[in-house]
């Protein structure tokens, strides 16, 4: 999954995601990380996110 993102779309879904963390979603990884922008990443990193991303053409 990870591969077909490039770095903008990388970079909003770890914004998108670290948001949601900071009002209180609940973490999808094991993780001893507490800022939301890092739990983010690591979520990114285990390619445990549900997020799609539709490019129009």
């Amino acid at each position: 999954m990870r591969g077909e993102f490039n770095r903008y779309e990388k970079a909003r879904i770890i914004g998108a995601r670290a948001l949601q963390v900071s009002y209180g979603a609940p973490v999808l990884v094991d993780t001893d990380q507490t800022e939301p922008i890092l739990i983010a990443a690591e979520e990114y990193d285990a390619d445990v996110l549900p997020f799609t991303v539709r490019r129009e053409q």
